[in-house]
């Protein structure tokens, strides 16, 4: 029989539980901040098995919210590559530059090295999980700190194959020996690397049309992410892509604005959107403006206005009078 370890959060006091799961995911995978809507009696089980310098765990936990942050990966990086099955539940996972749902059947993949956040939805969630030194996956220099795929199918190709390994393995640990272990280790850790090799390959694949496509929605996706940030320049966006300052004025070419002013307008939108919210009509504009990365009042003043024809203060003053005279209105109806 493999080596296996058991672990229950009923093992420990109810006002434990979540902080001591917690604590075992940071040693299965790496340190992460937790939190949940059942934190006053947070129920999980796991079963990890020791394959050597991989290891696989089969898990059910209630609702999750798991966060692996920059800070937490500047104190610990143990540089593990990781692939769940998910068996049941559903949820979502989301990185700087993209954001995957995942559903029973999917396989999702992720990395010690990268900042994400993921949300489980309000049932319980299982997953059989495999965790990979990064070092033991022998991808072509290419491929090498680029963004892997994040989610693949487990019906078809060598998804089908790593699947059905870590559902017969977790279903019956005792026709192996403790021996076997690590061999059964070294098999997964091939099975890994085929899985990401033949997911960059799929996306090398896709027509340049297409692949240009998912670029600038990934693109514009990071940039909404980041609009308060004033640092957001666009050296910083084809840094976080891995591409040339060039080459993302060159995607922007055909699309309806620069990357400048595509940035530009999305934070004149958001910022215009809080303008109308009542809950922030006591805000003041210029804290408006710096909430969405305006540096300077004075220049979002300008700007706004160059987009809408009015400055901001007027269109606030505005909105709320016609907020007013609609909620008038509809009580006079309504008497």
């Amino acid at each position: 029989m493999l080596d296996e370890t058991v672990i229950r959060t009923e093992d420990v006091p109810a006002a434990d539980r979540l902080a001591y799961w917690a604590e075992r995911a940071g040693q299965t995978h790496a340190p992460v901040r937790m939190s949940s809507d059942h934190a006053h009696d947070f129920r999980a089980t796991q079963r990890v098995l020791d394959l050597g310098a991989v290891s696989v765990w089969q898990a059910t936990f209630q609702q999750l919210v798991m966060q692996r942050t920059p800070k937490l990966i500047r104190q610990s990086d143990p540089e593990l590559f990781h692939v769940s099955l998910v068996v049941g539940g559903t949820g979502a996972c989301v990185w700087e530059d993209h954001e995957a749902a995942y559903r029973p059947s999917d396989l999702h993949i992720n990395d010690s090295s990268v900042p994400w956040e993921i949300r489980t939805g309000k049932d319980p969630v299982t997953v059989v999980a495999l965790e990979v030194p990064k070092a033991m996956l022998p991808l072509p220099s290419g491929m090498a700190g680029r963004a892997g795929p994040r989610r693949m199918p487990s019906q078809e190709g060598v998804g089908a194959l790593l699947a059905q390994f870590l559902t017969q393995l977790t279903a019956d640990t005792a026709r192996y020996r403790p021996s076997d272990g690590p061999r059964l280790g070294v098999a997964l850790s091939g099975l890994a690397t085929a899985l990401v090799a033949h997911g960059f390959e799929s996306e090398n694949a896709l027509q340049p049309d297409t692949h240009r496509r998912v670029l600038i929605r990934r693109i514009k996706n990071f940039i909404l992410g980041h609009l308060h940030d004033p640092q957001l320049t666009p050296a910083v966006i084809a840094n976080s892509h891995h591409i040339s300052v060039g080459h993302l004025h060159r995607l922007f070419a055909t699309e309806e604005a620069t990357v400048a002013a595509w940035i530009r307008l999305q934070r004149l939108e958001a910022a215009r959107r809080d303008l109308t919210d009542p809950a922030l009509h006591s805000t003041p504009i210029r804290a408006v403006a710096a909430r969405w990365g305006f540096r300077c009042a004075a220049d979002f003043s300008r700007a706004f206005r160059t987009a809408y024809g009015i400055p901001p203060k007027d269109y606030r003053h505005h909105e709320v009078d016609r907020g007013t005279r609609l909620t008038a209105k509809r009580l006079g109806t309504h008497s």
